[in-house]
């Protein structure tokens, strides 16, 4: 069924509509102004006939005034509407009611050009001959828009002559006009157009031009595109341009998915446009040349071309493109990635993160005992320049340089040694880098136990480096659990060196400030620039006080900031030491004895920077006494030394076995390997089913094949997954009924808007005005349209999101009634963005969760209030209502406990980080019910708030059992 309007059979094009301030004009008016000697006023008028067409009016008496009055103007921008004007005009005559008879019986019926259109087509032929070039190839370009075969007819010879025309953007342009017409009608109006264009080919010296007419051959006559290109294979391909390499590029495809025995002939050719100085052709030659060979030749060739792509441009989205092409091509060559690997690995000079991680990511996976060595050096170089900025992107990159050589180390144990150095000094940078480099040293000294003799002594010269309070309570823990007997008595004078003498003495603040010591007001008389004299008046404060603070780390630690938790780490590894002397020594015990003394006199003092350790006195209290017992009664360090010396490993070991098995494993051979169908399973063929089946019989097929057309599976709802994101913007008794479908693609919102004009009436300007609240912004409007009676439109929109937070579309519908001529206002419902649209499941480390919860200051705190009585069911409802990932094992089936504490993490679509911490508790004195708070940590505010409104949402529903 044809268009049936000339706005959806001919436009192809959108113009401003600055004209349409205040309404559009009459035909009547537009036709007067059409007769205005000046082009300013024609052009106006010009712009409103096709604006007014566009929306539907026929406006038949504007074509007779536009060929009187403009066609013949030499105002190129006149000439430029009024080529516009041509191609949205209707140019057949209305069809006759017997016309319309036959049509709807099914037969052929030709349509009759307006008489007008003669007039219209000499016009166009003038134009094709005009002595001005820029005429000529506006005309031609014009022309490809056309498709009707009685119009372009008689202007054949004149697009032929243009081949010839002294000028190349003619020329280009005639080369194109020529590949149209012969799609549409060749076989009546270009016969020969091969045969043209090959001999205008061969004599043609431009290279757009001669990338036109290629491009012809290459759809209408591909034996005489491959004929051209072999006379030419000789002479290099790449003089002729890029977009005749990329041309040539799409004809070897095209010929060798046709018949694969030529992939022989077009290998050379291949080869010659690797080199190319485009990055298009030499990027789009590459993934050519593996897709029809793979040779080693070819496939290393293509991938130093990749790797030259990645290292020599500067664009952030190319150097990803390249990344995921050697990320698939890894699986299928792997050898040759190892052996371009180090170039490969040049890119991590980059400052994104993003491109980092994945070059690391390709790293990793092609890392072995050859090429670790190197891996490692280049490693170590990014992590040295890494170290010397302190911004956000560079922290970040340095967290995936230390992940990295984690791995290196616990796959390759031999390169540990000599990576430990430089990761000492990490340990004295920002809090999460040097988290991040303990654990990995506490791993290497677990698991590798020849490499301790070469790590305890660094670790023991970096205490006085260390101002972190949760690694120097790591490093405290390795030095007392792994130290050999015949160090131990060394690593104790060192870590008594620092910790210093006792008690420890908290000096107090003075109560009192001394009156010298506040602001004075000082009036003094100053001479301006001018000579005269002014009054002066300024507070002068004292000069900070510059304190020369000499003591040690731990000290301060201990002492300056009362931090209980590193005290209590301090001796109990100063007791593990003590028991792990060869010998008794009593002046050492006597020693770790009064420092446990000190500790617990400070607990007393209550001087915690926070309410945790301030809490934790008890604790250390008793964790004191228990080491004094210990070191004092030969009954309990009898009973009690093997267990302090011992279990700690063991747990130690059996926490990273645990990590180790909850990673995640690479599956890709065991995906290459799976079985998609068994070889014994029914094979149903639909055609050839019986055609007597009942009405009521099921087709077992039917699921199978819509869930493999549209991705889903058999237990999700099509209907529920489309509707989800339909929303009714006004009501059924309204003028106008609207609904919004919104779809949401990482950083934009697509709003499909349906109208439907529920009246007998034509809706004239009808606009769908949108404002945002949030982070949004609208970045295509809708435009106005003309609906008829009973008519619907689709509207779309488009907006772009910069963060996470929840916002609200909001808006009202503007028209004017045809028939009362009354301008009238619908205001529409409001669209509630969730912000689950943005969130998306990610996975982390449980010490980079710690480590950013401690560093995140947005916290938003939400009271638990369900009719849940389960605490798994609890948590899994959480879980799938807030599409996070729950770090946290969750409990087993014949878990009695009544209490849990979960942690889940998830990263949105921006980059933005959320943490979630569950504690709940199921009570028995409030009949069963559960109690407890959900903590949300974000580095932003709008992702705490929106993500707490969520799960206050739903904490409260029942979830519902597949």
């Amino acid at each position: 069924m044809p268009p049936s309007n000339s706005n959806e059979t001919y436009c192809t094009f959108t113009l401003a509509g600055d004209v349409t301030a205040g309404g559009l004009p009459s035909e009547a008016e537009i036709a007067k102004d059409l007769e205005n000697s000046d082009d300013n006023v024609k052009k106006h008028a010009l712009k409103a006939a096709i604006m007014a067409m566009l929306g539907g009016e026929a406006m038949p008496r504007i074509l007779m005034q536009v060929i009187r009055f403009c066609i013949n103007s030499d105002d190129k921008q006149l000439k430029k509407l009024c080529m516009l004007y041509w191609e949205v005009v209707p140019k057949y005559q209305d069809m006759t009611s017997d016309e319309l008879m036959q049509k709807a019986a099914g037969q052929q019926v030709s349509r009759k050009l307006l008489p007008e259109m003669i007039l219209v087509c000499n016009a166009l032929m003038n134009d094709l001959n005009h002595p001005n070039e820029f005429v000529r190839g506006s005309m031609l370009r014009f022309l490809c828009k056309i498709t009707d075969e009685e119009i372009l007819g008689p202007l054949i010879p004149s697009i032929k002559a243009c081949l010839t025309h002294r000028h190349a953007y003619v020329r280009k342009n005639a080369a194109l006009t020529v590949f149209h017409a012969h799609k549409l009608h060749g076989d009546h109006l270009l016969p020969d157009g091969s045969d043209l264009i090959a001999e205008f080919i061969a004599s043609e010296t431009d290279t757009a031009s001669r990338r036109n007419a290629f491009l012809m051959l290459l759809h209408e006559n591909e034996p005489l595109a491959f004929e051209f290109l072999g006379q030419h294979m000789g002479d290099g391909i790449s003089k002729f341009g890029d977009g005749f390499s990329l041309l040539v590029l799409e004809l070897t495809r095209r010929v060798c998915r046709k018949d694969p025995t030529q992939k022989s002939r077009f290998v050379r050719v291949l080869f010659h446009l690797l080199g190319s100085e485009s990055a298009a052709v030499s990027y789009e030659a590459s993934w050519t040349l593996i897709s029809l060979s793979n040779s080693p030749t070819a496939v290393r060739a293509a991938a130093v071309t990749y790797s030259n792509l990645l290292n020599g441009q500067t664009d952030n989205n190319v150097q990803l493109i390249v990344l995921d092409r050697l990320e698939a091509l890894q699986s299928t060559h792997a050898k040759i990635v190892q052996e371009l690997l180090m170039d490969i690995m040049r890119a991590l000079s980059s400052p994104n993160p993003d491109i980092c991680e994945k070059v690391l990511k390709i790293a990793m996976d092609n890392v072995n005992s050859r090429n670790v060595e190197s891996v490692i050096t280049a490693l170590k170089r990014e992590l040295q320049k890494a170290l010397g900025d302190d911004d956000e992107k560079s922290m970040a990159v340095r967290h995936l340089l230390v992940d990295a050589i984690h791995e290196c180390a616990k796959k390759f144990p031999h390169v540990a040694e000599s990576v430990v150095g430089l990761l000492m000094e990490l340990l004295s940078s920002t809090e999460r880098t040097s988290f991040q480099v303990a654990m990995f040293v506490r791993a290497i000294i677990q698991e590798h136990a020849p490499l301790r003799a070469t790590l305890l002594p660094k670790l023991v010269d970096s205490l006085g480096d260390i101002t972190s309070p949760p690694v120097m309570c790591i490093v405290l823990w390795i030095l007392g659990e792994y130290t050999t007997p015949e160090n131990a008595q060394e690593t104790f004078d060192d870590i008594v060196k620092e910790v210093g003498s006792t008690p420890f003495a908290v000096a107090e603040e003075p109560k009192d400030t001394p009156a010298s010591e506040e602001p004075k007001l000082v009036t003094k008389n100053v001479v301006l620039s001018d000579g005269t004299y002014a009054t002066q008046t300024s507070y002068s404060s004292p000069k900070p006080v510059e304190i020369n603070d000499n003591m040690p780390k731990l000290r301060k630690m201990i002492v300056a900031n009362g931090d209980i938790f590193v005290a209590e780490t301090l001796v109990s590894s100063l007791t593990k030491l003590v028991l792990t002397f060869p010998a008794a020594d009593k002046a050492r015990t006597a020693k770790t004895v009064l420092i446990l003394c000190a500790v617990t006199k400070l607990a007393e003092t209550n001087r915690a920077p926070n309410v945790a350790q301030r809490s934790s006195y008890s604790d250390c209290r008793e964790r004191c006494s228990l080491c004094c017992r210990i070191l004092l009664d030969p009954k309990t360090r009898d009973l009690l030394k093997p267990i302090l010396l011992e279990d700690g490993k063991k747990q130690l070991g059996l926490y990273l076995s645990k990590v180790a098995e909850s990673a995640p494993k690479k599956t890709k051979k065991e995906d290459a390997s799976k079985t998609a169908a068994q070889a014994d399973d029914l094979i149903h063929f639909r055609q050839l089913k019986s055609m007597t089946v009942s009405g009521g019989d099921v087709d077992l097929d039917d699921g199978s094949d819509l869930a493999r057309a549209t991705g889903y599976d058999k237990n999700t709802s099509i209907w529920d997954k489309d509707n989800s994101h339909c929303y009714p913007l006004s009501g059924f008794a309204d003028p106008v009924y609207a609904e919004a479908i919104v779809t949401v693609h990482d950083y934009d919102i697509i709003l499909e808007i349906l109208v439907i004009n529920r009246t007998a009436n034509t809706l004239a300007d009808l606009t769908v005005e949108l404002s945002t609240m949030g982070d949004m912004k609208i970045v295509e409007r809708p435009q106005s349209n003309t609906i008829g009676p009973m008519d619907q439109k689709t509207i779309r929109a488009s907006i772009k999101v910069s963060s996470t937070e929840t916002g609200h579309i909001f808006g009202s519908i503007v028209y004017k009634d045809m028939v009362s001529q009354e301008q009238k206002l619908i205001h529409l419902n409001d669209i509630h963005m969730d912000i689950m649209d943005y969130i998306r499941p990610a996975t982390c480390s449980e010490e980079l969760f710690r480590s950013m919860w401690a560093e995140f200051e947005w916290e938003n705190k939400v009271a638990i209030a369900t009719s849940i009585t389960s605490l798994k069911d609890f948590l899994e409802h959480i879980v799938t209502s807030t599409k996070m990932k729950c770090l946290t094992a969750p409990p087993g089936e014949g878990d009695t406990s009544t209490f849990l504490a979960a942690n889940l993490y998830a990263r949105s679509v921006f980059g933005e980080d959320a943490l979630v911490n569950v504690s709940v508790e199921k009570k028995e004195d409030n009949d069963g019910k559960l109690a407890g708070y959900i903590r949300i940590r974000s580095k932003t505010q709008g992702i705490a708030l929106s993500l707490g409104d969520r799960i206050t949402s739903v904490q409260r529903g029942i979830p519902q059992k597949q």
